[in-house]
This record gives C-alpha cells, sequence and structure tokens, in this order.
C-alpha cells in the first residue's frame, strides 16, 4: 500500500492538472492568475489526498 498511494497521487496530480490548464486556456487568464488558480487547486488536491492516505492508514491498522 505504501508504494501503491504515492503512484496513484502522482496520477491524480497530473490529471487535475491536466484539467486546471485546459481550464486556463479556455478561460484565456492572464499568468499571474494561471498561477494562483493552479497553486490552489494543488494545495485543494494535496489536502484531499493527505486526508485520504491517513484514512487508508487506520482502516489498513
Amino acid at each position: 500500500m505504501s508504494i501503491l498511494f504515492p503512484v496513484y497521487a502522482v496520477f491524480i496530480l497530473l490529471v487535475f492538472n491536466s484539467l486546471t490548464h485546459q481550464f486556463c486556456m479556455k478561460m484565456e487568464m492572464k499568468e499571474k492568475k494561471q498561477s494562483t488558480v493552479f497553486r490552489v487547486i494543488n494545495i485543494m488536491v494535496l489536502i484531499l489526498l493527505i486526508t485520504s492516505y491517513v484514512k487508508v492508514l487506520n482502516v489498513i491498522t
């Protein structure tokens, strides 16, 4: 499990970054606004991944 979850997390981050990039291009955002959007989305996804990892660890033990 400790090997599988980081691979899953990287895959999820790549997917969300790809979707965010497409969204920014479609909305024709400026660079400064894009960096803010990327930062917020990455932080939110990272928090979700960390909490799900902790939840999985609690179920296993």
